[in-house]
């Protein structure tokens, strides 16, 4: 019977423990370097990084290859390569359309756009979740239902129905019009 499925070597264990060190140093250096921004789902393409991190990181620790040296400088170009990015989407438009999605009205007071339900692969299951999650106990409470760029959904609601939503808060949403 094969044992290396349960047992290691006390020389795996200390060299596991010599690379999760080694990593979080490098993790913590990179961070303080690019910021916080480096693990925000802001957009998908942070979302995508961040999994990427996650991916090296755990390759790093449970793995002989990568070393320690080669997963510290895929995080560095990780990291180098969403801060350049973060970079030209604040400076270019035509960056922003690539990299960035566009948030997605899902629902407008009581109404709910089947067309962008269907076009976000979104089930009424799922809104009512959302609806839920936010506290909304009469649907007259909404304001508006968007699915965001990295994929979350918000739920804009108020207790007071002469509350007006502030459209400055839907600019760039697709399906919003005052």
């Amino acid at each position: 019977m094969d044992n290396s499925w349960v047992f290691t070597s006390w020389f795996t264990v200390f060299m596991a423990i010599i690379s999760t060190i080694g990593i979080y140093i490098v993790l913590i250096v990179l961070t303080r370097i690019s910021g916080l921004r480096s693990f925000s789902k802001m957009s998908s393409f942070d979302f995508a990084i961040t999994v990427a991190i996650g991916s090296v990181l755990a390759s790093t620790i449970l793995f002989k290859p990568p070393s320690l040296v080669h997963a510290a400088v895929a995080m560095g170009t990780l990291f180098a390569i969403q801060m350049l990015v973060a970079h030209f989407r604040g400076n270019s438009a035509v960056m922003r359309k690539l990299v960035d999605n566009e948030p997605l009205l899902l629902m407008k007071n009581t109404k709910i756009i089947e067309k962008n339900l269907e076009k976000a692969k979104v089930t009424h299951s799922d809104l009512r979740a959302k609806l839920r999650e936010a506290n909304v106990t009469q649907m007259t409470q909404v304001q508006a239902v968007v699915m965001e760029s990295t994929g979350d959904i918000a739920v804009l609601h108020h207790d007071d129905p002469d509350h007006d939503l502030d459209d400055a808060l839907l600019k760039g949403v697709q399906g919003w019009t005052a």
